[in-house]
């Protein structure tokens, strides 16, 4: 379709989501004392009874919402907490979420969004990664973290909100008995957008769960960059079905409706057969997706509410190719803005086009402010290539190279990898001499490939994390885990493709003894790791061949993949129904491929 003034529709848009987005953001380093916290109080006194936040078993009007904000500060106050401490935030979605990590931000400290699927290791390790002064649960979190209780500090304090928990303090009894005003700087003096605000946790390519640090400045520029891109204002409703412990859901999402005094619906996870009732009940205009979840959508019987919608756009990551169009016509959808980002990166992409498949690309008229370069791969050494002269070298149009965004100096916010709580794993994503003497780029760790009009595609992670269910796997944590149980001598974990399904399937290759038992092994990866983390498949192998140094041969695992017509070795895969490890035959290959049976 053409536009009036000679250019596409879809040019146009996105011309002016550019100019939006980057009109927005540059207000952000001038006011550096006005952040999130800041800026919901404003909305308070401007819009008070308007809604911000809607869950099934609340609705908050602005007023509500910044009460909420400031009872938390206080109630932070009046716990003893200053600025620079942290609080570990352990809790499933509703809307006292935004409502604690933004009332206790306004006073400094620095709030961890822990995964809620987490157990024991990788709880304990995600929670004292960031030393916590507190630990903030919902009530169905509390178990899990009882669990770990003997592993933390004995002054380290354990509260609960909605429910009696064992062993934890209410923190309704607490916030009963502060103020809801807002705080004054002479109590405490406002945090600057360089200031952490938040920890949220990442895999990264190796190891237990990351705390990256996400300073005010990041959650700022995220919520007015993507409320750019998406034209947000006080008439939208944001669907927000996806966990608030991952950036997407708890800032990106929400942050993207607040900032234009919109509406943020709240579920406390996504439901294939409710999502289109709640998107048509709550009037939605916006939701923020993953790829896995548009497939389940497409999967999932037609219903009449589907395309009873008043949705204008959706905005995600992952949504792949081969089902772009079908999942646009089926819905209704009138714009996908996909895009590419990561917690802890420095860059992001946007496909404001539309173009199906892509993550997005960079106006030429802003490539000086967002250098971002794909660099030739070293499969085999999982490394970018270096020539004779020591430095990297681009990827030609189409080559498939690893992503990286140059790191701009300390003077600078542009380019700026404010990196993860351990020192080590910060310097780990550095690359340095890159292209000269003395340059530093970030490694995304993916995989790309551009084309040459510009638009990057992505085509899969580097070294030991795959991602599955929406959710990045870490083999190395998940290897530990299967490696722990009785009967397994040696375990070497990998993802696999699944046909029809997003991301890779973890698999777990096995040198087994004696006292083997599927069972016994199920159970007990059941008790330590989630869901989307527990290998899919076991391959059963006499012995796992290794590298020169000692590293496994994954390489020939992955190809071969989990068909029992290439495979000898004895081959299970995990039954969700039946709850159990079953051996794999031609006929259970062959439903699983044709996608009649679910991972």
């Amino acid at each position: 379709m053409r536009a009036g003034n000679g250019i596409g529709e879809d040019a146009r848009f996105a011309r002016d989501a550019w100019i939006r987005a980057l009109g927005l953001t540059a207000a952000i380093e001038r006011q550096p004392r006005v952040t999130m916290p800041v800026l919901v109080g404003r909305w308070a006194e401007r819009d008070g009874a308007a809604v911000a936040l809607a869950s099934r078993d609340a609705v908050w009007n602005y007023r509500d919402f910044a009460s909420a904000c400031n009872r938390y500060a206080r109630w932070g106050l009046e716990r003893g907490l200053r600025p620079g401490d942290a609080v570990a935030l352990v809790m499933e979605n509703r809307v006292d979420y935004p409502a604690i990590w933004l009332g206790l931000a306004r006073i400094g400290v620095a709030v961890a969004l822990v995964n809620t699927n987490l157990r024991l290791d990788a709880l304990a390790h995600a929670l004292g990664a960031v030393s916590p002064k507190l630990i903030l649960c919902g009530a169905g979190a509390a178990a899990a973290v009882a669990a770990v209780r003997g592993r933390m500090p004995d002054s380290l304090g354990l509260l609960a909100l909605g429910g009696n928990a064992p062993g934890f303090s209410s923190i309704e009894s607490g916030l009963a008995a502060v103020g809801d005003e807002p705080v004054d700087p002479s109590e405490c003096a406002l945090p600057t957008i360089d200031d952490v605000a938040l920890y949220i946790y990442t895999s990264g390519t190796t190891g237990l769960p990351k705390a990256a640090r996400v300073s005010h400045y990041r959650v700022m520029q995220w919520s007015h960059w993507f409320a750019g891109m998406m034209d947000t204002g006080s008439a939208d409703r944001m669907y927000v079905c996806l966990p608030m412990y991952h950036s997407v859901g708890g800032v990106v999402a929400p942050g993207a409706a607040l900032v234009g005094g919109g509406s943020v619906v709240i579920r406390p996870q996504f439901s294939a057969g409710d999502f289109w009732r709640d998107i048509e009940a709550e009037r939605c205009t916006l939701f923020q997706y993953i790829g896995e979840l548009c497939r389940y959508l497409l999967n999932a019987p037609v219903r009449p509410e589907e395309t009873r919608h008043a949705l204008r756009m959706v905005c995600g990551n992952g949504l792949r190719p081969e089902i772009w169009e079908s999942f646009k016509r089926r819905f209704r959808i009138p714009r996908i803005l996909e895009y590419y980002a990561a917690t802890e990166g420095n860059f992001s992409l946007y496909n404001c086009e539309g173009e199906p498949g892509s993550i997005g690309r960079i106006p030429p008229l802003l490539s000086h402010r967002l250098p971002v370069a794909l660099l030739r791969f070293d499969v085999d050494a999982e490394r970018p290539l270096r020539n004779a002269a020591g430095y990297c070298e681009r990827a030609a149009d189409d080559e498939i190279g690893e992503a990286v965004g140059s790191v701009a100096g300390a003077g600078g916010r542009t380019g700026r990898f404010e990196g993860y709580v351990d020192a080590g794993a910060t310097e780990g994503k550095l690359l340095r001499d890159v292209f000269e003497p003395g340059d530093v780029w970030y490694r995304t760790g993916d995989l790309m490939r551009r084309d040459r009009r510009g638009f990057y595609y992505f085509v899969d992670r580097v070294g030991e994390t795959f991602r599955w269910k929406g959710e990045n796997v870490s083999t190395t944590e998940v290897g530990a885990a299967v490696a722990a149980a009785p009967g397994v001598v040696d375990a070497v974990v990998y993802g696999v493709a699944v046909a029809g399904a997003d991301g890779r399937a973890g698999m777990a290759a096995l040198v087994i003894d004696a006292d083997f038992d599927p069972a016994t092994l199920r159970a007990h990866i059941v008790s330590r790791l989630p869901a989307y983390a527990r290998p899919c498949f076991l391959r059963l192998l006499s012995s796992i061949d290794s590298t020169a140094t000692f590293k496994p041969k994954k390489q020939d695992l992955i190809a071969a993949g989990f068909d029992p017509g290439r495979i000898e070795d004895p081959l299970y895969f995990d039954d969700r129904v039946a709850g159990s490890y079953r051996r794999l035959d031609a006929a259970a290959h062959a439903a699983i491929m044709a996608g009649e049976m679910r991972l």
